[in-house]
């Protein structure tokens, strides 16, 4: 096992071919769990982690994902799946354990951060993640946009705008998810080039659900690191303000 977390980071690589040995299923799963401890916006957790370990699946989702070495050879799959659509359920769920958590207060300080948070579930959430046939996600668009000119405001407020939300939330799951495997001693190699109807038919997803990326996952073969890492120059993208 790799402990060391710089060893983790720089070890883990997109893995293209991997061996064909057996990796064990409950490690990936206790991976998928620390996936979910990952930062999401507003703790809602609009996402699905489906682990796919049947035979039959794997080569089905392979050829959704056009037989791309990193998916041919892979010994399971995580196929890690946004839903907006449950965004009441979870709001409810943050709800609850606000209330449960909190429910015996005795000083003001601490009744005013729980009211604060409450009505941040009760009434926030739902007017950025209700959108009745989209007519208002104009209207909240057309709203932060005026009141954008003469204070701060929160923008990304359509519908479009908060898919991209709920996919960054997904993305740093991903994350958490590969660098585990890789500190788990396995490996991993995210796809975004699939069939996303097959896919989802293959999972019985419904239809407002989206697809992620699907992520390979094995053992590294010698062939399956294509190339020495590489990036642009660190100073090309860092700027100190």
């Amino acid at each position: 096992m790799i402990k060391d977390f710089n060893e983790v980071i720089k070890s883990r690589r997109s893995v293209r071919f991997f061996l064909g040995k057996n990796i064990k299923t409950s490690i990936v799963k206790e991976c998928i769990k620390n996936a979910t401890l990952a930062p999401n916006s507003s703790n809602l957790q609009l996402w699905e982690f489906y682990h796919v370990i049947n035979d039959e699946i794997k080569i089905n989702i392979s050829k959704s994902c056009f037989d791309q070495p990193a998916a041919k050879t892979a010994n399971q799959f995580v196929v890690i799946v946004t839903r907006k659509d449950l965004w009441k359920n979870r709001r409810d769920f943050n709800l609850n354990f606000i209330m449960n958590k909190f429910k015996d207060l005795k000083d003001k300080k601490s009744r005013r951060k729980k009211k604060n948070a409450v009505n941040y579930y009760k009434f926030l959430i739902p007017t950025l993640y209700g959108n009745f046939l989209k007519i208002s996600g104009l209207i909240k668009y057309l709203n932060v946009s005026i009141l954008g000119l003469f204070r701060p405001m929160y923008r990304q407020v359509t519908s479009s705008d908060l898919r991209v939300v709920v996919h960054k939330s997904a993305a740093l799951a991903a994350q958490n998810f590969m660098l585990s495997m890789r500190a788990s001693g396995y490996d991993t190699c995210p796809m975004e080039g699939f069939d996303s109807v097959r896919v989802k038919k293959l999972l019985n997803l419904p239809g407002s659900a989206e697809i992620n990326m699907i992520i390979g996952c094995g053992l590294r073969s010698e062939k399956g690191i294509y190339s020495e890492q590489f990036r642009v120059p660190f100073e090309e993208v860092y700027f100190e303000k």
